[in-house]
């Protein structure tokens, strides 16, 4: 029988929460405040944590990140109401399973438990099955296309990577695409996420230990990079790293030498690195909060993967494939969206990305009865925030002018290219893939000086 704990200043709605847990055979506690549930969690034992954003003493992003630095495997699901939510995202990079809105669905409260006590995310995973054809939406915006053959680019050969994108945007899908193409793909893919790992537990995550090298340490641990020794090793928020694990992650990617904490021994390790990031690098080492030496070691290739926002005519793709996989775990046969659900889902700005629009469709196909889901089973508050924006007269592109979404995106694409190449016009059309007539064509098109 499963524990959870539960964190949250508001009695009436705590007792509620109590009362269904228990009804599906959960054992309970109740914290009322953040740093009494950070004491009960450290003195108990407890298989989940259901989080408040919002509590007298505290927020809930504070006691989030005591109680992963406490214990980084027990799944923390985050609640919050809806004007909370881009704070939502940032829990997740933080380490938080999940989020949930007020106020709470039952089937989507309990839908979200099971999964994670099923799963129990990691801050660490290991794999070396193949990733399946149908994993990776490729999209037919410009940008995603572009972003799409910068992987087929750069997947064979063994240069760093560093993948940048908005929380949610599927950095990490990109970097195991990358693994998957390159000559590595038969070795394993590590992903290890650096935003759940202490200053103390980042060495030994990365480097290993030896028994006796600190409290807490009562056997020897390998290494994540001893793990993915011959494959690909992927740091997911590596800005996150103390400064002095960042020495010594340059010097393990310099001389291909790991030392355990504790230990002497080295330990030889031929192991691709890719790493993500939500921040700006560059701007981190301006800042002196990010090694120079070591940026340029890991910047040997940037990409950034595009918001959803911009990948607006790719929106339907997503939605079918993110209903199917939602239809074949809760074992429904949602065919469709209703089309003021697509319209809604248009005008909505998706701040958490590709994450939130998955966990939006998977809600929506939970509590959907029939064969199309209607407005009912979106959520009140983004039906809310997309009023809201439109009452204050946002302007957006019709929801099935296809051909409108793709000339935005693609004008969009064009201009940050030639910022980017200082308007170098022949080096923006190599980066794009195209002959600079063809540019010029498109810049007299689009209206672009």
């Amino acid at each position: 029988m499963a524990s959870i704990l539960v964190i949250e200043d508001d009695l009436t709605f705590s007792r509620i929460l109590e009362g269904f847990l228990k009804k599906h055979k959960f054992t309970v506690e109740l914290s009322h405040k953040g740093k009494d549930g950070l004491k009960t969690f450290t003195s108990g034992t407890f298989d989940l944590v259901l989080l408040d954003y919002r509590l007298p003493d505290a927020t809930g992003m504070d006691i989030l990140v005591d109680i992963k630095s406490a214990s980084p495997d027990t799944p923390v699901i985050m609640m919050t109401s809806f004007s909370d939510i881009r704070t939502a995202v940032k829990a997740i990079k933080a380490g938080a399973f999940e989020y949930i809105t007020k106020p709470v669905n039952p089937d989507e409260l309990l839908m979200i438990v099971s999964q994670a006590l099923k799963k129990e995310k990691r801050h660490v995973e290991v794999s070396t099955a193949p990733v399946a054809n149908n994993s990776f939406v490729v999209g037919n915006s410009v940008p995603s296309q572009q972003l799409h053959e910068y992987i087929r680019l750069v997947a064979p050969t063994d240069m760093s990577v560093i993948i940048e994108g908005e929380s949610g945007t599927g950095k990490e899908n990109v970097a195991r695409s990358i693994h998957q193409q390159s000559k590595r793909a038969g070795q394993n893919f590590v992903a290890v996420d650096c935003g759940a790992l202490s200053k103390d537990l980042a060495a030994s995550e990365l480097f290993g230990h030896v028994k006796g090298a600190f409290t807490g340490a009562v056997q020897d641990k390998t290494g994540q990079f001893e793990m993915a020794n011959g494959g690909t090793l992927f740091l997911d928020e590596v800005g996150n790293l103390s400064y002095e694990v960042q020495v010594k992650l340059l010097r393990a990617i310099q001389e291909r030498i790991v030392s355990p904490v504790g230990s002497n021994k080295e330990i030889k390790v031929n192991v691709r690195i890719i790493t993500a990031t939500n921040d700006d690098l560059a701007e981190s080492v301006r800042k002196g909060q990010f090694r120079e030496d070591l940026y340029h070691r890991l910047n040997e290739f940037k990409m950034r993967v595009p918001s959803l926002r911009e990948r607006g005519s790719d929106l339907e793709e997503f939605l079918v494939f993110f209903r199917t996989g939602a239809n074949k775990e809760l074992g429904k046969n949602v065919t469709g969206f209703d089309d003021e659900v697509m319209s809604i889902f248009t005008s909505y700005d998706w701040p958490g990305n590709l994450r939130e629009l998955k966990n939006v469709v998977k809600r929506a196909v939970l509590l959907t009865t029939g064969d199309r889901v209607q407005v009912d089973a979106i959520p009140a508050e983004m039906l809310a925030a997309v009023k809201e924006m439109q009452s204050k007269g946002q302007p957006k592109v019709p929801i099935y002018d296809l051909k409108a979404l793709q000339e935005v995106q693609e004008r969009e694409m064009i201009v940050r290219t030639l910022k980017e190449a200082r308007y170098n016009k022949s080096k923006a059309a190599r980066i794009l893939n195209i002959d600079r007539k063809t540019l010029y064509l498109k810049m007299e098109k689009y209206g672009i000086e």
